[in-house]
């Protein structure tokens, strides 16, 4: 997984909890392990036969401003992909966290919850929102950006939209 990219070279984060290549773009830090849903910027990172960790990019949390608030549902909760599962305010955005995949919630990280900070400081490792079972994995996972030049090109190309719209500052 690791090579190249035009803001340098892939590489893996000593950050706790962080595992597999990274990337610089920009000044953002890019996960190249996992799946992203590029219309919500949840990534999705496969833990286990039909299991996966679900968090937010540091680009999402980015244009959502401070974060003040986390909710995420509870073990059990069914999820269904493109709908709400939670809840982010923030200093520049209210509104839901959309999954990127169906299924059940195994786990919530409740330490997020109570101290959304940690998505900031960490939204690759300790700062992961949910775990869950998925139900269509191999229905819905195709759908997602796994390619780590596809996945750095369609950040970068976040990233200079958000600056050219003054989201985010240059």
């Amino acid at each position: 997984m690791s090579q190249a990219e035009p803001n340098g070279p892939a590489r893996s984060s000593g950050a706790a909890g962080q595992t597999g290549a990274h990337t610089d773009v920009s000044g953002f830090p890019l996960a190249l392990d996992r799946l992203y849903h590029p219309d919500t910027h949840m990534w999705v990172l496969l833990t286990g036969p039909g299991e996966a960790r679900i968090g937010m990019d540091p680009l999402g949390i980015e244009t959502s401003g401070t974060l003040a608030q986390l909710s995420v549902p509870e073990a059990g909760t069914d999820l269904i992909v493109g709908r709400p599962f939670g809840q982010l305010e923030a200093a520049k955005f209210v509104g839901p966290l959309v999954s990127p995949v169906s299924g059940t919630v195994l786990a919530a990280n409740e330490a997020v919850a109570a101290d959304p900070g940690i998505a900031e400081r960490d939204p690759y490792g300790a700062g992961w929102l949910i775990e869950v079972g998925l139900s269509d994995a191999a229905g819905e996972l195709p759908a997602l950006l796994g390619d780590p030049d596809e996945i750095t090109k369609w950040f970068a190309g976040k990233l200079e939209g958000y600056r050219l719209k003054g989201v985010i500052a240059q």
